[in-house]
C-alpha cells in the first residue's frame, strides 16, 4: 500500500479556491493476457495523514469497513479503478471515479479521453501498462478530471466535471494531499511517474516527459491452465472469506434474542439493527442519561422521529414473557400527558425500551439545574395539573389500574412547550381495579409509610404525587441532608411552615414572589393532604384533578388535622 503520509502537501481551504495537479502514472498487470490486477491507485485529499485504521488489501488504503461511508471519515479521492466492485455500484473494471467519504463515487465513467482532433471519446486502458497524464483542477466549486495518454496535450473537455464543495467536506478546512493504493490477492504494478502541483493557476509547472523514468515491463511467461484455475479457486476462497466475515460480522453486532411466544408482540418490536442504526451505534454523544438500571441513548427513525433507547440490564429468563406482556400493555395506554412508550427489543442480558424523545428534558433539571431558567408559577402549575391527569387515567381510565410506583420529578418529561408528560414505567404493575402489591420498590423521598405493611396501591401513587407538588412548588427534593435537620424533611418543613402561619415562606425563592398566593395555598394544602400518613385520608385522583382545577374546593383542614402535622415519610435502606 502506498502510504497517504509519504506523499502529503498541506493545504489551507479557503473561499474562492484552486486547486491543480498534473500526474503522470501506469498501471501494469501482472498477466497482460488476462488483464486483471488490483485495485487502482486514488489521488487523495484527506483532513488527516494518520491513516493506520484503514484496511491495507483493500478500501484502496483509504477506509476500513466501519468507516466506509462515515462523513466523519473526511475523504475526498480520485479514483482510477480496475476492479468491478458490485458493493460499490462500480460501471465497469476501467473506470475514473469522484469519491466522498466512500468507495462508492458520487460520479464516476469509463476511461478515456476527449480527442480535439476526431471530436470524441476515445477509450484507455488502465492496465495497459502505457503512461497516462491525470489533470485534476479545482476552482471556486468546480472539480475537473481529465485523462490522456502521455505525450497528449490536455483536451478541451474533461472526462468527469462535478460540484464539490469541499469546505462541507473538510469543515476544519484543511487538507493534506497524496496518493494511496492498497493491493489484496490479485497484484498490480502502480507507477507514480511524475507529479505537478499548484494552488494558482498560472504557476502550474509542466512535467518534462523526456526525464519521465521508463516503465518496467515484466518478462512475459506462460500462464499455465492450472495455475488459472488455481488463482480462479484462490480468488473465489478470499471472497467467500470476506462475505462470510462480512456476514458473521453484522450477525455479531446486530444478534438479539427472539421466542415464538412473541410473535403477537411483533408490532411493538423493534430490530437491534434499526435502533443500533438509529442512535449510530449506541454513540456516547447521543447518551441521554445513566442510572441505577441503565443507559438512554437519543435516536431518530424514519417515519417516527426523535426517539429515546433505553438500555435494561436484564440477565433473567423467567418472568421475561410477563415483562414483555406488561411493556406492550403500557405502549397501549393513551393519554395526551403519558411519554409514548413505542416498543422494545431482547439482546442477551439487556431489555430494551423504546419511546418518544422528549424535547424538554425532565422537569427537575428546571427545579435543581442553575442551568436551566426557573420555571414561572403558572407553567410549574400546569405541569401539575397534566400529571394529575395522566396519574387519574392510570388509575380510573384504564382497563386495568396501572400503579407507576415511581412517581418523581425525574420521571416527569417536558415536551418543547414545556407540556407535562409522564414516563418511566420500569416500575409499573396492572391489576384489577383495588388491588394492591406488596412489593416495596421506588424512590426515597416518595414512598409511603404503609408500603412495608400493605404494599403499593393507588393510595401510594397519590401519596408520591403529593411530594411532587411539593417538590415542584417549593423547588426542593424531598429530602436534603445539607439542610438543617428542621428543614431535611420537605414534608414535615412545609407543616412546620404552616403552623408558623407563614406557609408562603416553603415557596420556591427563585418566583420572586410572582404568584398567585390563593393558589400557592392551595397547592400546597393539597400536597400536604395527599401525603397524609394514613392512607384512607389520602384523596382518589380523580378528586385530586377536581381539587387542583378548581372545580371543587378542598375540604377544611388545618395543620392538625389526623396525619398531617405528624407526617412520617419512609426511608428505607435500599431502593
Amino acid at each position: 500500500m502506498l502510504s497517504l503520509t509519504a506523499l502529503s502537501i498541506s493545504v489551507q481551504l479557503h473561499r474562492n479556491l484552486y486547486l491543480s495537479r498534473l500526474i503522470s502514472c501506469a498501471l501494469l498487470s501482472l498477466s497482460q493476457e488476462l488483464m486483471v490486477g488490483g485495485h487502482g491507485i486514488a489521488f487523495v485529499l484527506s483532513s488527516s495523514m494518520n491513516l493506520t485504521q484503514a484496511d491495507p488489501s483493500q478500501y484502496f488504503g483509504l477506509f476500513n469497513i466501519s468507516t466506509n461511508g462515515s462523513p466523519s471519515s473526511h475523504l475526498l479521492a480520485i479514483e482510477l479503478d480496475t476492479v468491478k466492485n458490485a458493493e460499490f455500484k462500480d460501471i465497469d473494471k476501467n473506470h475514473v471515479g469522484i469519491d466522498e467519504n466512500s468507495l462508492q463515487s458520487v460520479d464516476s465513467a469509463s476511461a478515456s479521453y476527449y480527442s480535439d482532433k476526431e471530436g470524441k471519446n476515445i477509450s484507455l486502458r488502465i492496465l495497459s501498462g502505457d503512461p497516462l497524464q491525470v489533470w485534476i483542477d479545482y476552482e471556486n466549486t468546480l472539480l475537473n478530471v481529465t485523462l490522456a495518454p502521455l505525450r497528449n496535450l490536455k483536451p478541451s473537455k474533461p472526462l468527469l466535471s462535478r460540484t464539490i464543495n469541499l469546505t462541507a467536506i473538510f469543515p476544519d478546512r484543511k487538507t493534506f494531499v497524496g496518493f494511496s493504493a492498497a493491493t489484496g490477492s490479485l497484484v498490480s504494478y502502480q507507477y507514480i511517474l511524475g507529479w505537478s502541483f499548484s494552488r494558482s493557476r498560472v504557476s502550474l509547472q509542466s512535467i518534462d516527459i523526456s526525464k519521465l523514468p521508463t516503465v518496467p515491463r515484466p518478462t512475459k511467461r506462460k500462464i499455465s491452465y492450472l495455475l488459472i484455475v488455481l488463482l480462479v479457486i484462490l480468488a473465489l476462497i478470499v471472497m467467500a472469506a470476506v462475505v462470510g466475515g462480512y456476514y458473521l460480522y453484522r450477525r455479531k453486532i446486530y444478534a438479539e434474542v427472539k421466542e415464538p411466544w412473541e410473535k403477537e408482540y411483533h408490532p411493538f418490536r423493534y430490530s437491534y439493527e434499526s435502533l443500533y442504526k438509529a442512535t449510530r451505534g449506541f454513540n456516547k454523544k447521543g447518551l441521554l442519561g445513566k442510572g441505577f438500571f441503565g443507559e438512554v441513548y437519543k435516536g431518530t427513525l424514519p417515519l417516527v422521529g426523535d426517539i429515546a433507547v433505553e438500555i435494561l440490564l436484564n440477565d433473567a429468563t423467567q418472568g421475561m414473557k410477563q415483562l414483555v406482556a406488561e411493556v406492550v400493555k403500557i405502549g397501549s395506554l393513551q393519554h395526551k400527558n403519558l411519554v409514548p412508550l413505542l416498543g422494545y427489543c431482547r439482546r442477551k442480558g439487556e431489555l430494551l425500551l423504546v419511546s418518544k424523545y422528549m424535547e424538554g428534558g425532565s422537569i427537575d433539571q428546571y427545579l435543581f439545574n442553575s442551568d436551566k431558567p426557573p420555571l414561572p408559577w403558572s407553567q410549574r402549575l400546569a405541569i401539575l395539573k397534566d400529571i394529575a391527569s395522566a396519574l387519574c387515567y392510570l388509575h380510573t381510565g384504564a382497563s386495568q389500574v396501572v400503579l407507576h410506583r415511581d412517581i418523581k420529578a425525574s420521571n416527569v418529561m417536558l415536551d418543547e412547550n414545556l407540556q407535562g408528560f409522564l414516563g418511566d414505567f420500569r416500575m409499573a404493575m396492572f391489576d384489577d381495579h383495588g388491588a394492591t402489591f406488596t412489593s416495596v420498590v421506588g424512590t426515597i423521598g416518595y414512598m409511603a409509610f404503609e408500603l412495608t405493611s400493605t404494599g403499593a396501591s393507588t393510595r401510594t401513587d397519590v401519596y408520591a404525587f403529593g411530594v411532587f407538588i411539593l417538590e415542584v412548588t417549593c423547588g426542593r427534593r424531598p429530602f436534603d441532608p445539607e439542610m438543617p435537620i428542621e428543614k431535611r424533611h420537605l414534608v414535615k418543613w412545609v407543616c412546620e411552615c404552616w403552623r408558623k402561619g407563614s406557609l408562603v415562606d416553603a415557596i420556591d425563592t427563585r418566583l420572586r414572589g410572582k404568584f398567585i398566593q390563593e393558589e400557592v395555598d392551595m397547592v400546597l394544602k393539597l400536597g400536604l393532604l395527599c401525603t397524609n400518613i394514613y392512607p384512607e385520608f389520602r384523596p382518589s385522583m380523580d378528586i385530586v384533578v377536581q381539587y387542583i382545577n378548581k372545580h371543587q374546593t378542598l375540604p377544611d383542614i388545618s395543620v392538625d388535622t389526623p396525619g398531617i402535622g405528624d407526617s412520617t415519610p419512609y426511608f428505607p435502606h435500599f431502593r
